[in-house]
């Protein structure tokens, strides 16, 4: 599964990894993705998202149903 983050859209950056003899090789930034189990109350049900630690902060800051909503207007399937 792609390491983005559902309710941010947070994806890996790119960069380089630079030796001590400065010879450059390609890497990759992964953001920090956890899963984690939220109670929607106007389903009646549990959903998994698929959060960076800031999408995390920020559904506890609006709240689940703000966060589902936007989700589903950036067209991604819950």
């Amino acid at each position: 599964m792609s390491a983005h983050c559902q309710l941010t859209g947070r994806a890996p950056a790119f960069g380089n990894r630079i030796s001590h003899s400065h010879r450059r090789t390609k890497r990759r930034f992964n953001p920090n993705i956890q899963t984690k189990r939220y109670w929607l109350p106007s389903e009646r049900r549990y959903v998994r998202l698929r959060l960076s630690t800031r999408g995390i902060k920020t559904v506890d800051v609006i709240g689940i149903e703000a966060a589902v909503a936007r989700i589903r207007a950036r067209g991604e399937k819950i």
